[in-house]
């Protein structure tokens, strides 16, 4: 898969997408545009069809406020992208002079809308950005993207948005950072924008998710702002003004993804070897400790004893993960190592038990 920049520098960085998550009236559109012109960001966003969860909720102006984001590229010399979720939006879009379209999450979850969409773009090879799905399936986020590409787009990038939990969170859609890292190392040309607004919820912690998407190497964000952000007639809590939008850039630390500098190669270089000597020895711990596992099994085979022990587990994640936070390590990574090691010795001794070798 051969894909090139969505904009025109192939060496911007980072890309700066910002604009209101709804287009309400004319005059909100511009008055946003142009606070934002100032700032010269790469691309102006705004919604014009929102699909929302339940019925009766703002579903968005329709195709009359694609004409508001003409004047916006009109007046402002703004690029602007809005979100297509099916052929007619985007023969609306074409029609308007739409420079970049986006597949919300709602839409890359589904792949008959995807194939729609990318159907409808067929023989354009115009900027399409893709949203993960709601659900955390690398999968259905990749074949998104396959399909539009095979419909003949080249300039693909893609929106890191968070995914739904159900749970308690401190975010609206939680990140799950590993999923967008695993396509991007399946995908290094992928330009890779953090959606902080849609992340976070909520605005007070949009500066945070954003720097943490930068010293992850991504490639730019995209937030939601609004000229009066409390009287948004969708997603008020987590829009921001222009002026608070500058700040939050303005206040975001962009990392190089790497450098010439000899020294620091050198000295990289030397740590790696070090985590790749640990990493070994961890591997030969590991396969020793299944060893033992399967030890076990086989003990309980011979002697019809079932697998899962919950009070020697509950010790094991007691005592371990109260060793674990000892030195340094959060609660939430032991635990996790330790819940993951647990799995692996219970599928190899159901493997054992369920085995017709009989065991002397």
């Amino acid at each position: 898969m051969k894909l090139q920049s969505i904009l025109e520098n192939p060496h911007k960085r980072p890309i700066i997408i910002a604009g209101p998550c709804s287009a309400e009236t004319e005059e909100q559109v511009l008055q946003t545009a142009r606070e934002l012109a100032k700032q010269n960001i790469d691309l102006f966003r705004s919604g014009i069809w929102k699909p929302r969860t339940r019925p009766g909720s703002f579903e968005g102006v329709g195709a009359p406020g694609l004409k508001w984001l003409k004047r916006v590229k009109e007046e402002t010399g703004l690029k602007v992208t809005t979100e297509v979720a099916k052929a007619e939006h985007v023969y609306e879009a074409f029609k308007h002079n739409i420079d970049v379209l986006w597949l919300g999450a709602r839409t890359t979850v589904n792949p008959f809308s995807v194939q729609e969409v990318a159907d409808a773009i067929q023989g354009v090879d115009i900027p399409v950005l893709i949203k993960n799905p709601i659900n955390p399936d690398l999968g259905l986020w990749i074949g998104a993207i396959e399909r539009i590409y095979k419909a003949g787009v080249s300039r693909i990038g893609v929106i890191h948005r968070g995914f739904s939990y159900h749970g308690e969170t401190p975010y609206r859609n939680v990140p799950r950072w590993q999923i967008a890292i695993e396509l991007k190392r399946q995908f290094p040309d992928l330009a890779m924008i953090c959606d902080n607004s849609h992340i976070c919820g909520r605005r007070d912690t949009l500066f945070e998710v954003a720097q943490q998407a930068m010293d992850l190497n991504y490639d730019g964000i995209m937030t939601e702002v609004h000229p009066t952000p409390d009287e948004a007639w969708s997603d008020a809590k987590q829009q921001i003004t222009p002026a608070q939008f500058k700040e939050l850039v303005d206040q975001l630390v962009f990392r190089e993804p790497t450098t010439d500098n000899i020294e620091f190669l050198e000295t990289l270089d030397h740590l790696r070897k070090e985590i790749d000597h640990i990493d070994n020895e961890l591997f030969n711990l590991l396969a020793q400790r299944m060893e033992l596992a399967d030890s076990i099994g086989q003990y309980k085979k011979r002697n019809n004893i079932a697998i899962l022990q919950s009070s020697r587990w509950n010790e094991i994640l007691e005592t371990m993960s109260a060793k674990g936070q000892a030195k340094g390590l959060s609660k939430d990574f032991v635990t996790t190592i330790l819940r993951e090691i647990h799995q692996e010795s219970i599928n190899r001794q159901e493997a054992i038990m369920t085995s017709q070798e009989a065991k002397a």
